[in-house]
């Protein structure tokens, strides 16, 4: 369902008002407290951008990490929050925006009151990672409404925490209208939803990763959407042995056999042409030196695992592909962390961007396929890259997403 979008906010409906902005700022940060990928704060410039130039005073909330941890030993549950501070991203927003970004240190109560309130029009303040109090995951109505105080209105510009009903994406929109989607979450819709929706045919999903069972909604949700469906990753072999092949030491979900004979059963019913590799790259052990041969799936040695596609493989996925006016793409195709094992990725990488350049509509979905395209610097090339994984999929397996059902409807 199309929600209310940002850009239908004017600036008489904006100018001086304090706009509360979900933002998905989970940045990776290293020992030095240095971002070391700023994606996800340049992917929420233009909603900020937008909100600044038409006078609103923007307050900023987001979580980074997660900071309670359970005690290894006691099994007690603390707050940690060093290391989980969004100050040094107010820093990174600052320089990105050309102007200074306050850091406010908590996100409700007096401290923060204040400082929002002292917002001029156009400028922005970086409330502290709300996650520092528990009731935010708990979705707790008190905590959503202290949170609702410091806004007029309500922007959500997370896609990536959208599937979880929490007090910043889900609660406080109970205290605040309008609520509306930004331009992230707008675009994610607008592909994603699009690609399962009202697809450009034929419409292809490769579907990787190392296990079957965090992937059996999206490959069942898709059997009913696509023209072609092609598996690569770890979960291959389940399938393998699903079939009666021998699969050496890979990796096996014994406990899926039987749900990976009923995918293949109903890719046959529905029509559906399911590209399983015809050769993998296999190792004497899980480590980035090695030994490794190229083997036809039928011949996998007893004590070798597999940890990649192979070329026959890769020919085969590329001529799949050929023609497709739509491809979504989630999860590797091997052990890309490790080089030699990366490069069924790292050609799928560059057939999709190849695509795109032919016109071919290309959605990556998912932490890992997305790592991979930015790794081969071809992310420019690709027709769109998710930010979210777990909402990515979620959404493509039909699901409510729960931070977007709270949105005004346009």
């Amino acid at each position: 369902m199309a929600k209310k979008s940002v850009a239908s906010l004017t600036a008489q409906d904006l100018e001086g008002k304090r706009v509360l902005v979900r933002v998905d700022f989970n940045v990776p940060l290293d020992k030095e407290q240095q971002i070391t990928d700023d994606t996800r704060v340049r992917a929420a410039l233009p909603t900020i951008n937008y909100l600044r130039e038409r006078g609103a005073r923007v307050v900023l909330c987001s979580h980074l990490g997660r900071p309670f941890k359970k005690d290894k030993t006691t099994g007690e549950v603390k707050l940690v929050k060093e290391g989980n501070s969004l100050a040094p991203v107010a820093a990174r927003l600052g320089e990105l925006l050309g102007t200074p970004v306050q850091f406010v240190p908590d996100c409700i109560g007096e401290v923060a009151t204040q400082m929002v309130q002292g917002l001029q029009n156009g400028q922005v303040a970086l409330l502290e990672n709300v996650r520092f109090y528990a009731e935010e995951e708990a979705n707790d109505p008190e905590f959503a409404k202290k949170l609702a105080s410091l806004a007029d209105l309500y922007v959500n510009d997370a896609f990536g925490t959208a599937h979880r009903a929490h007090a910043s994406t889900e609660g406080v929109t109970r205290y605040l209208k309008p609520a509306v989607a930004g331009f992230l979450i707008e675009k994610e819709l607008q592909y994603l939803q699009g690609a399962i929706d009202q697809p450009r045919r034929p419409l292809a999903a490769i579907i990787g990763g190392s296990k079957v069972s965090s992937k059996i909604g999206v490959i069942e949700a898709l059997l009913d959407k696509v023209d072609k469906l092609i598996l690569g990753g770890g979960m291959i072999f389940t399938f393998y042995q699903a079939q009666g092949l021998s699969v050496g030491k890979s990796l096996v979900e014994t406990d899926k056999l039987d749900l990976a004979q009923s995918l293949l059963a109903k890719a046959r019913e529905r029509g559906v042409e399911l590209v399983l590799p015809t050769d993998v790259v296999v190792a004497d052990k899980f480590a980035p030196d090695a030994q490794a041969q190229t083997v036809p799936v039928t011949a996998i040695p007893e004590e070798w695992m597999g940890l990649d596609i192979g070329p026959a493989a890769i020919a085969q996925i590329q001529q799949a592909l050929q023609g497709c006016q739509t491809v979504i793409w989630n999860g590797p195709m091997g052990v890309f962390e490790f080089d030699q094992f990366a490069v069924g990725t790292r050609a799928v990488a560059t057939t999709l961007a190849d695509l795109t350049d032919q016109g071919c509509t290309t959605i990556i979905g998912g932490g890992d396929s997305v790592a991979a395209v930015e790794q081969a610097g071809l992310g420019e090339r690709m027709s769109h890259i998710s930010t979210g994984g777990g909402a990515s999929l979620e959404l493509l397996e039909g699901k409510i997403l729960p931070g977007i059902a709270a949105l005004e409807n346009a």
